[in-house]
């Protein structure tokens, strides 16, 4: 591959068969949709839809020290998290700038899963190897030698239990909590099964070995026939992260930015002892307080905010001062489920609280938008 080609997960002709659009994601050549992206949208929040995330990094941890080293080179406590639970964590600089936010499974007492964002993954791989130096560990990337397969919605726990070995199986499909992983196996595939999720709904991530990710797949099409299962692209995967409130790294999340930036200072671990790379920085940030925060937005009209639209204070129209600028969206757009404009944004932290109305710059005309309680959208339990 050049640095101009686009990468291809194993799935991809797979999406070409259902005749995909494609779009570029961090290198990747990704389906963007299959048809509708409204309609997929939708088949997660009502059924279920299944989604090709093999462009996401996994970077196994293993070794006597490995709770140690990724206590220091994180930003988590890994040395209590039980084996058989997950743990979302991020990868900070020495500034305490984000890297990458990123998933943390405990697969044995002395070895770790470390899932990165798919731009990133190279950047986490080279920088926990970097990072390992002293430690009697062994870091390993196994990006490219593993898919990663999800189905997400009310009827993913059905569609999973159907293509699993036998009883004991889909017991254990059903009794699986929410950021935990057990072993299972589908179609002769070993498939290290977790449920944790990017949409708002239930939802089950499959790992396997990159060749036999076409055979899972066709599998789980089929076993979704009766339960409404849809493929989805990444247009719908956005919509419903953005409903869900979840960050996405480069528009919420980068090096600029610090979890307390971006209400995310609960996953920093300060009780543990571990010197980790952006504790000073952090510790500093947390006393200091942000000064922006981020924030829901919901729109008191009918058009949408877009990334990189300006946020402004409102004033009362008494006066020809200029309305200040207060902020930028980071991701926005009208919300399929909800029925109206959603957008998170960094506003200054003094107009950060639920309820404040404050005026968006849409392309040259400004419309008033409500700071609101995230997440927007919450499934019923």
């Amino acid at each position: 591959m050049t640095a101009n080609t686009p990468l291809h997960t194993a799935l991809h002709a797979e999406h070409e068969k259902l005749g995909a659009s494609f779009t570029d994601f961090g290198g990747w050549d990704m389906p963007l949709k299959y048809g509708s992206e409204l309609a997929e949208h939708r088949a997660v929040r009502e059924a279920a839809g299944l989604f090709d995330l093999s462009h996401m990094g996994e970077v196994w941890i293993s070794g006597a020290d490995a709770a140690r080293f990724l206590n220091t080179a994180l930003v988590g406590n890994f040395a209590v998290t039980a084996v058989g639970k997950a743990k979302y964590s991020l990868l900070c600089n020495a500034d305490g700038g984000i890297v990458d936010d990123l998933i943390v499974y405990r697969v044995a007492d002395t070895r770790y899963l470390v899932v990165p964002n798919a731009g990133n993954a190279p950047v986490v791989a080279k920088l926990l190897t970097e990072r390992a130096a002293g430690f009697d560990v062994e870091v390993h990337d196994a990006s490219a030698e593993t898919g990663l397969i999800a189905v997400q919605g009310p009827n993913s726990e059905a569609i999973v239990r159907a293509v699993v070995a036998d009883d004991a199986e889909r017991q254990a499909v059903q009794d699986l909590a929410y950021y935990a992983w057990t072993q299972v196996t589908v179609g002769g595939i070993d498939v290290l099964l977790a449920r944790t999720g990017y949409t708002g709904e239930d939802g089950f991530e499959l790992y396997i070995p990159a060749e036999r990710s076409p055979e899972l797949w066709q599998l789980l099409l089929a076993a979704g026939e009766g339960h409404g299962l849809v493929p989805c692209g990444l247009a719908a995967r956005d919509s419903l992260r953005l409903e869900a409130g979840m960050p996405l790294y480069g528009n919420e999340l980068d090096v600029h930015t610090t979890p307390y930036d971006a209400n995310l200072g609960g996953v920093v671990s300060f009780k543990k002892e571990e010197d980790f790379v952006g504790r000073a920085a952090l510790e500093a940030a947390k006393a200091a307080g942000p000064r922006r925060v981020l924030v829901g937005l919901k729109g008191l009209g009918r058009r949408a905010g877009r990334g990189g639209y300006a946020v402004f204070a409102q004033t009362d129209g008494l006066t020809d001062e200029a309305p200040r600028e207060i902020g930028v969206i980071t991701s926005g757009q009208p919300s399929p489920t909800l029925g109206y404009p959603i957008a998170l944004a960094q506003l200054d932290a003094g107009y950060a609280e639920v309820g404040t109305v404050v005026d968006v710059d849409l392309r040259g005309k400004r419309e008033a938008f409500e700071v609101v309680a995230l997440p927007f959208y919450k499934r019923n339990a």
